[in-house]
């Protein structure tokens, strides 16, 4: 497998802008529950899978996304969000507790592809961060391939600071 180039990105969450956009109508982000876990994996694996950028580590990359949504899911100070349009979710995000006052995006924001493109991801990762922060966590981290949509126009949002960070090839931090 190819090592990428990866950045990690870091929030501090007491230094969170206020969200000032609405989600349209039919839309909401709602934590998810354990009913919705089967539906929030098949978004989230859905949207790795059709991301032609992951094409040879596709293997890899779902084994680690499925560690990381089981200690999510097992882990109740953890925080993972379903976007839904009416009843049908349509997104995804987690965050995993990493340490009593870390946490890292594991994964973040993930979008069904037909809703890409529409500012979803803002949301969601507005949301998931300003969760982390109600719950008492001072930072939050996430890493993205350096060239990918994600580093370039997401999490450069809220304050997010990148610095280099070398993965050895997709063992969750």
């Amino acid at each position: 497998m190819k090592i990428e180039n990866w950045l990690r990105f870091r929030w501090e969450l007491a230094k969170l802008p206020p969200i000032d956009a609405q989600l349209p109508k039919h839309y909401y982000i709602a934590r998810a529950v354990a009913e919705d876990e089967a539906e929030v994996r098949k978004v989230i694996s859905r949207s790795f899978v059709l991301d032609p950028s992951w094409n040879g580590a596709i293997r890899d990359v779902m084994q680690t996304v499925d560690g990381w949504l089981e200690g999510a899911f097992a882990n109740q100070n953890s925080v993972v969000l379903a976007l839904r349009h009416g009843t049908r979710v349509i997104g995804a995000a987690a965050a995993a507790v990493t340490a009593p006052d870390a946490t890292h995006l594991a994964p973040g924001p993930c979008i069904l592809v037909e809703y890409r493109n529409r500012g979803f991801g803002k949301h969601l990762l507005a949301q998931t961060l300003a969760a982390l922060r109600d719950v008492g966590l001072r930072e939050a981290t996430g890493i993205a391939k350096r060239n990918s949509a994600a580093a370039k126009f997401l999490y450069t949002r809220f304050g997010g600071v990148a610095e280099p960070y070398e993965l050895t090839p997709l063992l969750a931090a």
